[in-house]
């Protein structure tokens, strides 16, 4: 249709014959456009090339912040943590945290356990025993013709672990069976995914033989699940009450452990504050994934799925006072992985790795646990104690500036002003205005 922004062939065009096109009809100023997104291309060649194989019609780089917080000490053993992450706060508040705990003990973190799942789905016109039968009387069979995608897995420890038949009532002729892998340091979709596909030809082959053509069998997909309840890691911090302070405000620790556990009680019972409580913790855990190269998006999802595991969605994270004793804990689902995918490729993700000692699948699941539970804590501590807004815009304050345009000498004036007084959007303003209404006189 006449006049209509649509393009063939855009895929085929090299980097800059994109974004020429998406500048000249989507931009009101090609040149200055074109000249910005090229800007941001990496000056190492073979890394830029790298990057842009990793998605399709790349015509620039995202940049974003690669932070570090310091002091994690987590199973006696010292971390400095990579949380990529463009809010400041995250980073001012977990390395808050982790400086707090260093000094009563540092972080426990443990992983209950590894298994990840995948799903082959289809449809069936029999009971459920006859594909049970398969299961059981071919199990020996198909793990050994699946052999040639597993061995590899198999050496490391891992490969598949089970066969589970699962069924739904609301959905006649849908049958589900449910796989459980260990993949040791590799999060594994490809690996799963390839087995699922490969497992699905050799049961509906055996169905066939197995019942001459009685019943009918049609496969619907098959596909990793990104709910991963039997692959779990907590993490803990606890130590005596009377150690809790000096806290901020002058409250006492004794008020403090019944407030925090309160407010924790509180996201337990209440969707409304667990969502944003969830939040907070994910804040802390998306930021060491992405920084390793893993998928922040499958962990979110599991993540939360997992809150809502009982029927109601509720805080991942618990707390208890008991005999003069706080605890501070977090349960959370975390399929990671250290090698394959993005996590050698990416340059810095390989850094990040490097930085943490380059920890095995397990090692990392206890590190980013425990950096979630610290930005919880951080979180809880300031809301039940000063508020979240004095510190979260204390740290907002250079965006502020920022976006204001200030002068280096106004940023110095400005910090110096609100190291005492509360940061807001028309409070910086209005001293800035103030500073340059002076300078016009």
């Amino acid at each position: 249709m006449e006049g209509r922004k649509t393009i063939s062939g855009f895929s085929k065009l090299n980097k800059r014959g994109k974004i020429k096109w998406i500048v000249e009809n989507f931009f009101k100023d090609p040149e200055v456009v074109m000249r910005e997104l090229m800007s941001y291309w990496l000056k190492n060649e073979e890394q830029q090339k790298i990057l842009d194989g990793f998605s399709e019609n790349t015509i620039s780089v995202f940049p974003m912040p690669f932070s570090v917080a310091p002091n994690f000490v987590i199973n006696d053993k010292d971390y400095c943590v990579p949380m990529v992450i463009e809010e400041s706060s995250v980073v001012a508040a977990a390395s808050s945290a982790a400086k707090y705990w260093m000094k009563r003990g540092g972080f426990t973190a443990r992983v209950i356990d590894v298994m990840k799942l995948g799903q082959l789905h289809f449809n069936f016109n029999g009971q459920p025993d006859r594909i049970q039968l398969i299961l059981t009387k071919y199990e020996a069979y198909f793990k050994k013709n699946l052999k040639p995608y597993t061995e590899n897995m198999e050496a490391r420890g891992g490969g598949i672990m089970d066969f589970k038949l699962r069924t739904f009532e609301v959905e006649p002729d849908y049958f589900q069976v449910m796989i459980s892998f260990n993949t040791c340091d590799s999060m594994g979709a490809n690996f799963i995914n390839t087995i699922l596909e490969e497992f699905a030809v050799l049961l509906e082959s055996k169905i066939h033989s197995e019942f001459d053509g009685l019943y009918e069998y049609r496969t619907i997909m098959c596909i990793l699940s990104n709910y991963t309840p039997d692959c779990v890691v907590e993490a803990y911090a606890s130590c005596p009450v009377a150690d809790l302070g000096p806290l901020a405000g002058g409250i006492k620790p004794e008020e403090f452990a019944d407030k925090f556990a309160q407010a924790i009680r509180i996201a337990e019972i209440d969707p409304y504050r667990a969502t944003t409580h969830n939040k907070g913790i994910f804040n802390g855990i998306d930021s060491v994934v992405i920084a390793t190269g893993n998928d922040f998006r499958a962990i979110e999802s599991g993540g939360h799925t997992y809150a809502a595991k009982d029927g109601q969605y509720r805080s991942l994270s618990h707390c208890e006072v008991k005999d003069g004793i706080f605890k501070f804990w977090l349960t959370v689902p975390l399929a990671l992985g250290t090698v394959g995918g993005l996590t050698k490729l990416h340059p810095v993700a390989r850094r990040s790795l490097e930085m943490l000692g380059n920890p095995g699948a397990e090692e990392l699941m206890q590190i980013v646990a425990s950096v979630g539970l610290a930005q919880n804590f951080a979180a809880v501590r300031s809301l039940v104690t000063t508020g979240i807004q004095r510190g979260h815009m204390k740290m907002h304050l250079s965006n502020v500036l920022n976006q204001l345009k200030a002068t280096e000498k106004e940023f110095k004036m400005a910090v110096e002003h609100f190291s005492n007084e509360i940061v807001s959007h028309r409070s910086v303003k209005d001293f800035i205005d103030a500073l340059r209404s002076q300078r016009m006189n």
